[in-house]
C-alpha cells in the first residue's frame, strides 16, 4: 500500500480560533523548520497502538454460509463470485463470497408498510483480517454493492480488492419506500443509526463463521450520508470500530438540508425563471466569480495554479461585494446584478431566522463553484422531489408531511425559518426522537472511548461542496481542538480538498486513498502528515474529469494537508508535483 494524506480547516462566525495551538503545530512535508514531534506525522506513540490485522482463508464453502443464523436474520443467498466478476479501474477484483439477506422484519403500526434491514456482504476468499462497514449515501433505500468504495473521485482500488470483508445495507427501507419511510418512526431511526447498530454484531458474527475468527480490525467509512453513518458508528459503537473514515460527512444533515431550502429561496430572487434556478447564476457568471476569487486568493499559497489552498487568508482577501463587478445595465456574463450579489452573499453566509440567528454554517468562497456537481446541488436538489425538500418535510420534521413529495418546490419556497425550522428538533407521542437525535452523532465532541483504545478518525471535506459546508466540519474540528488540545491530532485529523465538490469532482485534485492512510495510522502508528491527491486527467485509470482546466497537467498531484496547515509551493521544482509543496 502506498501512503497518502489530507488535512485542513475552515472558520465560521463564533468558531473557536485557537491561535496558540495553531502556532504550536509543526510543519510537515519536508519544510526545513519542521518540528519532528509525534503530533503531526511520523510514528504515533502517545496513545495505545492497535496490532495489525492478520489474514485468514475462507473456512469451508461460501454456499455453506446460507445456513448462518443470528437473531432475526434471514440469509437469502450465498454465492461465490470468481475473480474478475467485478472490476475496479479496469483491474479484476479478487474472488469472493457474496451473501445477501435481511434483518428485523416488521410491519409498521403507523403506515402499514413492511420494513426490514436489507444487506449484502462480500467476503474475500483470501481475507486480510479486516472488516469494513460501508455507509451509503442519500436517503439510502438501496443495497449498494459491498465493495468498500469509500474514498473519493474515481478510486483505483477499494476495500474489497484490498482484502476487507465489507457490508452494505439499505438502512432499513427499500427504494420503493423512499421518502415516505419517514412516516414510520422506527424506519427513521434505522436510517439514522438503528441499521448500523443492528448490523455490526451480525456482520462480525458472520465474519467469524466464515473465517473461524472475528475481524482483527474493524473500520467504518463512507461519503456524504455514508460519512455521517461512519461518524455515527464511531460515536455509538466506539468499542466496535478501530478506524473511522468520514468523507464529505453530512453529520449535521437535517440542518444542511434545511440550508438548501434557504439557498433555493435566495436563488429564486435572482433567477430569471423560477422553474430553473440555474438562471440565477449562469455558467459565465459563475466563471466570473471564480476568476474574481482566484485573482485575490490563488497566489496566497505561493503559486498561481487555479487552486485556493489558503482558505483562511482568502476570507479577508476576497469580498463578493467589493471584488465582483456590478452591472450598470443588463446582465451579460461580465458582471452581476446587485440582486445577484446579495443573493450569493446570503447563500455563502448561510441561513438565518428573522432574528438574524445563524441556523447552519457559512461556506468558504472557492472557484470550484463552477463545477457541475456544485450547480446540481444548488439549482436542482434544493427544490427537487428526491432530495432536500422531501428529506426536510417527510424524514426529518415532526410531524412529517407526506404531501411534500408532490409539492417539493412550493414547500421549499414557502419554508419559514422561524416556524418550520424548529420542527427538526421537535418530538411528539408518535415520533419520540427528533431528527437532531436520530441523525447526528451523539456527543460528537466526546471521543474519549475511541481515543483511549487507540482508534483513529480521518475526516475529509471539499471546500467547494455544494451541500455540506466545509466550514461546518471545520467548526466541529475547532471544538475538538478546544476539548482535546494538542492531543487531538493524535487520533482525529481533518483534511480539506481545495476546489472539490460534493464527494468528488470540481476543479480539484480529488483522487486519493484515505482508507489506506487510515489503516497505516491505526495498525502501524504512521500518522498521516499528508495525503497525496491527483487530478483525474486524460489517461487516468480512475476516469477523466472533463471540468479540469486545460492548462493543468493530466498528472497533477497535490498534498492534502492536516488542518490547520496548508499546502505551499516551495518556490522551486515542477509546480504540478506534490513533492514540491510543503504542509505548513
Amino acid at each position: 500500500m502506498s501512503r497518502s494524506s489530507v488535512l485542513r480547516r475552515a472558520v465560521v462566525p463564533g468558531t473557536l480560533i485557537l491561535a496558540a495551538l495553531v502556532a504550536a503545530l509543526p510543519a510537515c512535508g519536508g519544510d526545513s523548520d519542521a518540528d519532528t514531534s509525534a503530533n503531526t506525522g511520523g510514528t504515533d506513540t502517545a496513545l495505545p497502538r492497535l496490532a495489525a490485522a492478520v489474514g485468514a482463508p475462507l473456512q469451508g464453502t461460501c454456499e455453506a454460509l446460507a445456513g448462518f443464523q443470528f437473531g432475526q436474520t434471514t440469509i437469502a443467498t450465498a454465492t461465490t463470485a470468481a475473480a474478475g466478476t467485478l472490476t475496479v479501474a479496469g483491474q479484476p477484483v479478487r474472488a469472493h463470497c457474496v451473501v445477501t439477506g435481511a434483518m428485523n422484519p416488521r410491519v409498521s403500526a403507523v403506515d402499514g408498510q413492511t420494513y426490514a434491514i436489507g444487506f449484502e456482504m462480500r467476503l474475500p476468499l483470501d481475507w486480510n483480517g479486516r472488516f469494513l462497514y460501508q455507509g451509503n449515501g442519500g436517503t439510502d433505500g438501496n443495497v449498494a454493492q459491498a465493495v468498500g468504495s469509500v474514498g473519493s473521485g474515481g478510486p483505483l482500488t477499494h476495500a474489497l480488492q484490498q482484502g476487507f470483508a465489507v457490508i452494505s445495507s439499505d438502512a432499513g427501507h427499500s427504494a420503493a419506500q423512499n421518502p415516505l419511510f419517514g412516516l414510520d418512526p422506527q424506519a427513521r431511526i434505522d436510517y439514522g443509526y438503528g441499521a448500523v447498530v443492528a448490523l455490526t454484531p451480525m456482520a462480525k458474527a458472520l465474519v467469524k463463521q466464515a473465517y473461524g475468527k472475528g475481524p482483527d480490525r474493524s473500520y467504518a467509512g463512507g461519503t456524504s450520508n455514508g460519512g455521517r453513518h461512519a461518524m455515527v458508528a464511531g460515536t455509538r459503537l466506539p468499542t466496535d470500530y478501530d478506524g473511522i473514515l468520514a468523507s464529505t460527512p453530512g453529520f449535521h444533515l437535517p440542518r444542511a438540508a434545511a440550508a438548501q431550502l434557504y439557498t433555493a429561496q435566495q436563488l429564486r430572487r435572482a433567477a430569471t425563471d423560477e422553474n430553473d434556478l440555474s438562471t440565477a447564476f449562469t455558467v459565465p457568471e459563475r466563471q466570473l466569480v471564480a476568476r474574481a476569487i482566484l485573482s485575490k486568493c490563488d497566489t496566497l499559497d505561493g503559486v498561481a495554479d487555479g487552486l485556493v489552498q489558503d482558505v483562511e487568508a482568502c476570507r479577508t482577501a476576497f469580498d463578493i461585494r467589493r471584488d465582483v463587478p456590478v452591472c450598470s445595465g443588463a446582465r451579460d456574463g461580465t458582471c452581476l446584478s446587485a440582486t445577484q450579489v446579495d443573493a450569493l452573499a446570503n447563500l455563502y453566509r448561510g441561513p438565518v431566522n428573522s432574528r438574524g440567528e445563524a441556523l447552519y454554517a457559512t461556506q468558504p468562497f472557492d472557484p470550484g463553484l463552477v463545477g457541475s456537481n456544485w450547480a446540481s446541488w444548488k439549482f436542482v436538489s434544493s427544490v427537487g422531489g428526491e432530495r432536500d425538500p422531501v428529506a426536510v418535510g417527510i424524514i426529518f420534521q415532526v410531524p412529517p408531511d407526506a404531501t411534500v413529495k408532490d409539492r417539493s418546490r412550493q414547500f421549499t419556497f414557502d419554508y419559514n425559518f422561524d416556524t418550520d425550522y424548529p420542527k427538526l428538533s421537535a418530538t411528539n407521542a408518535t415520533y419520540t426522537e427528533s431528527a437532531l437525535s436520530f441523525m447526528l452523532p451523539p456527543n460528537e465532541l466526546q471521543l474519549d472511548a475511541l481515543r483511549d483504545r487507540g482508534a483513529k478518525m480521518l475526516v475529509v471535506q471539499g471546500t467547494a461542496d455544494g451541500v455540506f459546508s466545509a466550514d461546518d466540519t471545520q467548526a466541529w474540528y475547532d471544538r475538538l481542538l478546544a476539548r482535546y488540545q494538542g492531543q487531538t491530532q493524535e487520533f482525529v485529523r481533518f483534511f480539506r480538498v481545495p476546489g472539490m465538490n460534493h464527494s468528488r469532482g470540481g476543479i480539484a485534485t480529488d483522487q486519493f486513498d484515505a482508507l489506506e492512510s487510515l489503516v497505516r495510522w491505526v495498525e502501524y502508528g504512521e500518522a498521516p502528515d499528508r495525503i497525496v491527491a491527483s487530478a483525474r486527467g486524460a489517461g487516468n485509470a480512475g476516469g477523466a474529469n472533463a471540468e479540469l482546466p486545460a492548462d493543468w497537467s493530466a498528472n497533477r498531484t497535490r498534498p492534502l494537508c492536516p488542518y490547520p496547515q496548508i499546502a505551499r509551493y516551495s518556490g522551486s521544482g515542477d509546480s504540478e508535483k506534490a513533492e514540491n509543496f510543503t504542509c505548513r
